[in-house]
């Protein structure tokens, strides 16, 4: 990789200390991944792109519970639409929030089966 793709290239690792702007917006992120509804539709959006009905179907909780619990995601940029014809799809926006929702729910995973944590 020569130095222009590595300038253009994401980077994964942040080595300087978190200011309050970024941590206000980390802390911003953890509160809307607070609430088991808003956690599942993230967890299910990191599987494949879906639309209000078929994320009311997989997650049992009423179209008005599921609607309102876009509205805040999106709001808060956490998940991204995009209209195909008549139905609104959504998506999670972008690869370290997938990241985060997997390692909370694989973080959770090993409390709830007892299995010992791991690097």
């Amino acid at each position: 990789m020569d130095s222009v793709e590595r300038a253009s290239a994401p980077s994964l690792h942040h080595n300087e200390a978190p200011d309050s702007r970024r941590l206000d917006t980390a802390t911003a992120t953890f509160r809307m991944l607070s609430d088991p509804t808003r956690l599942h539709i993230l967890w299910l959006l990191a599987q494949e792109p879906s639309d209000v009905t078929s994320l009311v179907e997989r997650t049992g909780a009423s179209r008005t519970s599921v609607s309102q619990h876009l509205a805040k995601l999106r709001f808060s940029g956490l998940v991204t639409t995009q209209r195909e014809s008549r139905r609104v799809v959504y998506s999670i926006a972008g690869g370290h929030l997938t990241r985060l929702v997997m390692e909370g729910l694989n973080h959770a995973d090993h409390k709830v089966t007892g299995e010992p944590a791991h690097d």
